[in-house]
């Protein structure tokens, strides 16, 4: 059964989800449809390129993200603190740049006098605007309606795009946090369209490895790993993070198309986790009903916080 959306979400829990939007029937988002011959692989800029503008306006941070032939993959940090600290004309002015501002925002930016039950309107308003920016689901809505109206024009053709509302995660632990980055970034290399991390191409982790992005598009805004200075990056060394990449990728094989060749990150230790506990953790990522990944305590509080009776974790 479908569970709203407010019910999936819970920042007093965790910042961090997991998010993945495919297309209707399986249709190419990207990529080359071997059936036609056609090509659709320009698509995946089109991904990345809105992205870039939507983690520049909204109050969410990208930790890692995939870009495959027909889904996505997001792995998301809400920033709340970061959207209550804007000044009412930041909120008017990142709205702006995705919708258009009604006549009574617009006076009043401009500095027009406005009665007080007008004043009241416009403070209503920017309050709601200050939400959705940093909604997961206001930011992958505009993700998807945007690539949905490009292809379908494009294809000339009407009707769904995505085969249904975009499907969410919670990364209740640091060790789920670190699993699902990992996960995402080695999808190219799983589905056998590469065989190393830094030549995946759209996928985060090749963007965190060029020194100098290109000068046509606005890379997507990757949340920065470990430094002394900023409590907010996330909690890993970046060498570290290549390394376990490195691993994973060599250590999973059984039913997968592709791999790298392995060697144990020292990360795992620091975390506690053995090899077959780690690789146990990486696998329900794919699996269907999965909505919560963290350890039995985690999970348990983010139930009882979402109004839920339990959380579905299956038996590893």
């Amino acid at each position: 059964m479908t569970i709203a959306r407010s019910r999936q979400i819970s920042l007093q829990d965790t910042p961090y989800y997991h998010v993945v939007s495919r297309c209707v029937r399986r249709a190419f988002l990207c990529g080359e449809d071997a059936h036609s011959g056609q090509s659709y692989e320009h698509r995946r800029q089109w991904v990345v390129d809105k992205l870039g503008q939507l983690s520049r306006l909204f109050a969410i941070g990208v930790c890692a993200y995939a870009v495959m032939s027909n889904h996505y993959h997001l792995v998301l940090k809400v920033e709340p603190d970061t959207a209550t600290n804007w000044s009412e004309q930041e909120v008017a002015e990142r709205w702006a740049a995705l919708f258009q501002w009604p006549l009574l925002v617009r006076r009043w930016y401009q500095g027009e006098s406005l009665i007080e039950p007008e004043l009241a309107v416009v403070q209503q308003l920017i309050g709601q605007w200050r939400e959705r920016l940093h909604s997961i689901s206001w930011f992958v809505r505009l993700l998807n309606e945007n690539l949905a109206r490009q292809a379908n024009r494009e294809d000339g053709c009407k009707g769904h795009f995505w085969e249904g509302r975009f499907k969410s995660q919670a990364l209740l632990t640091e060790s789920a946090v670190l699993a699902c980055m990992t996960y995402v970034d080695l999808n190219p290399i799983r589905a056998g369209l590469s065989d190393r991390p830094e030549q995946s191409d759209y996928t985060s982790i090749k963007q965190r490895l060029e020194r100098e992005p290109a000068a046509e598009s606005l890379p997507p805004l990757l949340l920065p790993f470990a430094s002394k200075d900023n409590p907010d990056d996330l909690p890993y060394a970046f060498t570290d993070y290549l390394m376990l990449v490195d691993w994973t990728g060599r250590a999973i094989r059984v039913g997968k198309q592709g791999h790298i060749p392995a060697h144990l990150a020292p990360i795992l230790a620091r975390l506690g986790l053995d090899e077959v506990s780690w690789l146990k953790q990486l696998a329900l990522f794919r699996r269907p009903g999965i909505r919560v990944v963290g350890d039995r305590e985690h999970c348990q509080r983010f139930a009882r916080h979402c109004g839920q009776p339990r959380c579905h974790q299956p038996q590893r």
